[in-house]
């Protein structure tokens, strides 16, 4: 069963003369803990496209399902609550709470829908994202590779079936950046996780099970990553190809 069904997306900013159609009838849909990498050059749109999926901003027309349901067929408080449980956010800004230590920023999404942690899958990922000794500590003590391990965790906490992922490496080294990808593999594999992530990086496109790619608002589907290569999917002129 499909996770996810995109169907026949379009948003056009402005209006007139001076609109511009950001999706052009955007259609695709995910299985339930497919690993997706959507790739193309800036302000071709895959971050609208990721923003619609997520319900932080509303298309001009078509539908977004998560797990059958059209998210915004839904009542503004009934969705929020929906995304709040199902939906996982991880941006290239960390966008961590400074006065809270590692523990509470991974906990506030719960602490926001007065749900009590898990200690046990609390535990399981701070071992996992190799946190433990760093449980107690702020984020300004904290590299920038720990802090976005600490976003992951923040994202994983509610057990969200579809995780949202813009540029999640944008701001890390080569290692750190090789390290998130693998965390969020493993979250797909281990917890049945739907992830789709955005990429300018074309190492980190080719982890995924399925590369998408958005050019001036038309998505292509280039299928499996390993049969993308030589495609214009990974021949962008603004990849980074050098990092992994």
């Amino acid at each position: 069963m499909d996770l996810l069904e995109v169907s026949k997306i379009c948003k056009t900013y402005g209006s007139g003369e001076a609109s511009v159609q950001a999706l052009k009838n955007v259609s695709f849909s995910v299985p339930k803990g497919e690993y997706v990498a959507v790739v193309g050059e800036s302000g071709s749109g895959k971050s609208t496209l990721l923003n619609m999926i997520g319900a932080l901003d509303t298309p001009t027309s078509g539908k977004v399902l998560i797990d059958g349901r059209d998210i915004f067929a839904m009542k503004e408080k009934s969705f929020t609550i929906f995304r709040r449980r199902n939906i996982g956010f991880i941006f290239q800004a960390f966008n961590l709470i400074p006065e809270l230590t590692v523990e509470q920023n991974i906990i506030f999404p719960l602490l926001l829908d007065y749900q009590k942690p898990d200690r046990n899958y609390l535990e399981e990922l701070l071992t996992v994202l190799n946190l433990k000794e760093r449980r107690n500590h702020l984020p300004g003590q904290l590299s920038g590779g720990q802090q976005q391990r600490v976003a992951i965790g923040r994202a994983l906490i509610t057990r969200p079936s579809l995780i949202l992922a813009d540029e999640p490496t944008g701001n890390l080294d080569t290692r750190n950046s090789g390290e998130v990808i693998a965390l969020l593999r493993e979250a797909s594999q281990k917890y049945e996780q739907t992830i789709i992530m955005i990429t300018h990086n074309r190492m980190i496109a080719q982890t995924a099970d399925r590369v998408l790619e958005v050019s001036d608002g038309v998505l292509t589907d280039f299928g499996r990553a390993h049969d993308v290569r030589g495609t214009s999917a990974m021949r962008g002129s603004e990849w980074k190809g050098d990092r992994v």
